[in-house]
């Protein structure tokens, strides 16, 4: 299994516009290989405001098809060209795990 995080650095007090985007599931969860998705929020940060947005897969060739898709690509392109000065994103940062253990709970 592998995990992808998204970190995105928001300005301080617009954290919930971007939650909210992430409420409703979206076209990653019908891919093949998606196994679920966490959206962190940091507390107590200063500065800004951060989220981690954790997608974990069965293994890695399932999330560079989901990268490579159409749909990724149009998601992010949207994102892209809806970025303005007023835009609550500051910046962010994708970052890829291999998740090398993992306990679940005890039967």
């Amino acid at each position: 299994m592998m995990t992808a995080v998204n970190t995105i650095q928001i300005k301080k007090g617009r954290v919930d516009e971007i939650i909210t985007r992430f409420a409703t599931p979206k076209s990653v969860h019908t891919f093949e290989g998606f196994v679920l998705m966490e959206v962190l929020k940091k507390e107590n940060s200063p500065e800004y405001d951060e989220l981690k947005i954790c997608t974990t897969w069965e293994d890695r060739t399932y999330f560079d098809k989901w990268l490579e898709s159409r749909a990724a690509q149009i998601a992010h392109g949207q994102k892209i060209e809806n970025k303005s000065d007023d835009s609550p994103i500051i910046g962010s940062e994708l970052t890829t795990f291999e998740v090398a253990i993992q306990h679940k709970p005890a039967n």
